[in-house]
C-alpha cells in the first residue's frame, strides 16, 4: 500500500496551506490518471485511487464525490498537461519552417507516446458515459498546440510572409496533415520508423508551406 502524506500535507486539525493543497490535487491527479491507465475506467475504483495517492479516503472523497467526477476532471487534464510540457518553449519566429517542424515534432511525440495513447483509448471507450467532454476523444489535448500554430501563423501573416484567410482552419489543417494518421497507426499498434516519420513530417511541413506562402 501507498505511504500515507505526512502531518504536513493531509493534516487532521485546521485547512492545508494553498501549496499544501495544490501539491496534494497534482499528486491526486497523477496517481489517478496512473490507475485509470493501469485498470480501466471500469476496473478502478475509489479506494485504489486513495491508495495510489498515499492519501485517506475521506480526503478524496472530500474533493470528488465519487469515481466519475474523478475522470472527467484528469482525463481532460492529462490531454492538455502532456502538450503542455511538449510544445516547444521557443521557437524561431523568423523562420516559419523551422518553427512549424518544432510543433510537428512536438505533436507527434505526444501522439506517439504510449500513456497518450492509452488516453485516447480510455477517452473514446468512455466517451458514452461521458458527455460533458463535449469533444470527440481525438481532439482532447490540442487547444494548446493549435493556438502555438495560431499565433505563429498570426505573425508571420501580419508580416505579409504568409496569405491565410481562417487561421484557425489552417492551423487546425496542419495539426492533422502532421499527427492524424501516426495517431491512429498507434491505435493499432503499428509505428513507423523514426526516421520515416520525420520524412513525412517535412513533406508535411513543406506541403503546408506551399499553400499559404504569399505569391
Amino acid at each position: 500500500m501507498a505511504k500515507r502524506l505526512s502531518p504536513a500535507v493531509e493534516r487532521r486539525g485546521g485547512r492545508p496551506t494553498q501549496a499544501e493543497a495544490a501539491a496534494l490535487h497534482q499528486r491526486l491527479r497523477e496517481a489517478a490518471v496512473k490507475t485509470f491507465l493501469e485498470n480501466g475506467y471500469d476496473a478502478t475504483t475509489m479506494v485504489a485511487i486513495a491508495d495510489a495517492a498515499g492519501i485517506t479516503k475521506p480526503t478524496l472523497y472530500a474533493r470528488y464525490p465519487d469515481k466519475r467526477a474523478v475522470f472527467l476532471d484528469v482525463i481532460p487534464w492529462a490531454f492538455s498537461r502532456a502538450v503542455q510540457v511538449d510544445v516547444p518553449s521557443a521557437t524561431d519566429d523568423e523562420d516559419l519552417r523551422t518553427s512549424l517542424v518544432a510543433i510537428g515534432q512536438g505533436a507527434l511525440r505526444q501522439a506517439l507516446n504510449p500513456d497518450i495513447v492509452q488516453l485516447h483509448k480510455i477517452a473514446r471507450n468512455e466517451a458514452h458515459r461521458f458527455p460533458e467532454f463535449g469533444l470527440s476523444a481525438e481532439s482532447l489535448g490540442w487547444a494548446s498546440r493549435q493556438q502555438q500554430v495560431m499565433d505563429l501563423l498570426a505573425g508571420h501573416a501580419e508580416a505579409g510572409t504568409i496569405e491565410i484567410d481562417d487561421i484557425e482552419l489552417a492551423a487546425e489543417h496542419f495539426l492533422a496533415l502532421v499527427e492524424v494518421l501516426p495517431a491512429r497507426l498507434a491505435d493499432f499498434g503499428l509505428y513507423r520508423s523514426r526516421k520515416e516519420e520525420q520524412r513525412r513530417l517535412m513533406h508535411a511541413v513543406d506541403l503546408f508551406l506551399r499553400g499559404v506562402l504569399a505569391r
